[in-house]
Order: C-alpha cells, then sequence, then structure tokens
C-alpha cells in the first residue's frame, strides 16, 4: 500500500501562485510516475500534470507552461507549482502515484487538496 498526503491547496486571487505537495509513505519503492488530477463537483477527474520517476513531465495543455511539475526522490514528495491561477483552475486536486507490482500496476489517491481561485 502507498498513502499519499497532500497540503498546499487555499483560496487565492487570480493571478496568484500555490504549490501543492504530495508526500508518499508506505510500500514506495516501484512508484513509477506521479502526478496529479483536477476535478470540479459534477464532472470526472482531469489530468493535469504528470513526472516519471526519471523526471519526464507531460502536461494538459491548460497548464502548459503555468504549473511545473518537481519531484524530490529523498522526501518521496511531488510538487505542482501552480501560477497564474484562473478561476477556471478552481477544483479539487487529486494526486496520484502508479506503482509497478508486475504484472500488475496499481493507481494510489490521495485525499485531495481544494484550490479555489477568486475573480
Amino acid at each position: 500500500q502507498v498513502q499519499l498526503v497532500e497540503s498546499g491547496g487555499g483560496l487565492v486571487q487570480t493571478g496568484g501562485s500555490l504549490r501543492l505537495s504530495c508526500a508518499a509513505s508506505g510500500s514506495i519503492y516501484r512508484i513509477l510516475t506521479m502526478g496529479w488530477y483536477g476535478q470540479t463537483p459534477g464532472k470526472k477527474r482531469d489530468f493535469v500534470a504528470t513526472i516519471t520517476s526519471s523526471g519526464s513531465t507531460n502536461f494538459a495543455d491548460s497548464v502548459q507552461g503555468r504549473f511545473p511539475i518537481s519531484r524530490d526522490g529523498a522526501k518521496n514528495t511531488v510538487y505542482l507549482q501552480m501560477n497564474s491561477l484562473q478561476p477556471e483552475d478552481t477544483a479539487a486536486y487529486y494526486c496520484y502515484a502508479d506503482r509497478n507490482s508486475s504484472p500488475n500496476s496499481y493507481r494510489y489517491w490521495g485525499q485531495g487538496t481544494q484550490v479555489t481561485v477568486s475573480s
């Protein structure tokens, strides 16, 4: 099992910044990829950003260039730096980790952290 604990959400004005953190614990070996999804009420969870164990990143078009993602292997923590926030970025953000347990792969989720951007 992998436990993920997110922090860093909150209320911010348009144009502001927040940094989300996600700390992994438990069976953290073989975690290949970590990242973030965002979800607004009544909608499905949408991909935001991901980073692999080797540092490769991928982003949703809507956040490309605004939300860099990074990973601290020593702390088993992934960060999402949210810059130039817009009201449409308002969502609950969920951290995930994909762990390889060959031949299967398992996805673990955090509890979510709310980001609200006021206009």
